[in-house]
């Protein structure tokens, strides 16, 4: 990996931690989520007549994706509901990048070195070691957890593939965006139009905010999978818990537990043996 896709793709982890914080520091965790999709959508609308359209061929992994990454959002609020988010957080971002390491080396060609499988192993490790220091959780918790971490592999792996079909990277983001963003914000308005509404035009700028962030992230990502084998762009998305871990310390004044920072030691281990790789 070049050390310019290497910086590009922490800086993506930077951003996917500060949009994480904009939403974990809302009132309402559910509509602070689809102020930041809904105003990425909007912000998608607002630039697809200067992007090039994606190829035809990437259209039906654009369609899968947005599926997923809908069932995804509810699947996270259910599995929150239920269940303590310490643990349940780290199951679900610590195994994802494992299976699209095995997926993506076995299915879609990629190879990836000895190094780059210790680089990988030592985050997912650092990220699972996190679920220790939760509470123990329902059964159901752990299963829906774990459930949507084959979701996160799977549409990472259906992205990386489209991304790499639709010929720019620029032009299938903001198409990714704005189906998702859109999907969840006609739910939304279907469904709790008067409570969503009333959140969404107070909080417009906290939403306008982090739908620039989750765009960034996730469109640099996306550029990065074009460049780069799709499980190593997908660990080395994980380092936001690393960044968000710093920001959870210092501006939102959370208490954060020694093991947090052990684990976010070895995520920046891992990084450095992905970056030699």
């Amino acid at each position: 990996m070049t050390l310019s896709v290497f910086c590009i793709l922490l800086f993506a982890a930077l951003l996917h931690a500060t949009w994480n914080a904009i939403v974990k520091a809302g009132d309402d965790k559910l509509y602070s989520a689809i102020g930041v999709t809904g105003s990425a959508a909007l912000i998608a609308l607002v630039l697809l007549p200067f992007a090039p359209t994606p190829s035809a061929a990437s259209v039906p992994f654009m369609v899968a994706s947005t599926v997923l990454q809908v069932i995804y959002t509810v699947l996270v609020a259910k599995t929150y509901q239920i269940s303590d988010m310490s643990q349940t957080y780290p199951l679900m971002r610590g195994t994802a990048p494992l299976l699209v390491a095995i997926i993506s080396v076995l299915f879609l060609g990629d190879h990836l070195s000895p190094l780059a499988w210790c680089g990988i192993a030592v985050i997912c490790t650092a990220i699972l070691g996190m679920a220790f220091n939760g509470r123990s959780g329902s059964q159901l918790g752990i299963i829906l957890a774990l459930l949507n971490a084959c979701i996160i592999a799977g549409y990472t792996l259906i992205d990386g593939t489209g991304v790499r079909l639709s010929g720019t990277a620029f032009g299938y983001t903001l198409w990714s965006f704005f189906l998702n963003g859109s999907s969840l914000l006609t739910w939304a308005m279907i469904a709790r139009r008067r409570e969503a509404s009333r959140y969404l035009v107070q909080h417009w700028k906290k939403g306008m905010l982090g739908g620039l962030g989750t765009m960034g992230s996730y469109g640099l990502a996306l550029w990065a999978m074009t460049q780069a084998p799709l499980a190593v762009v997908a660990a080395l998305r994980e380092s936001s818990i690393l960044f968000g871990a710093i920001i959870a310390w210092l501006l939102l004044k959370e208490r954060v537990s020694g093991l947090r920072f052990i684990a976010a030691g070895g995520i920046a281990a891992g990084a450095i043996l992905l970056r030699l790789s």
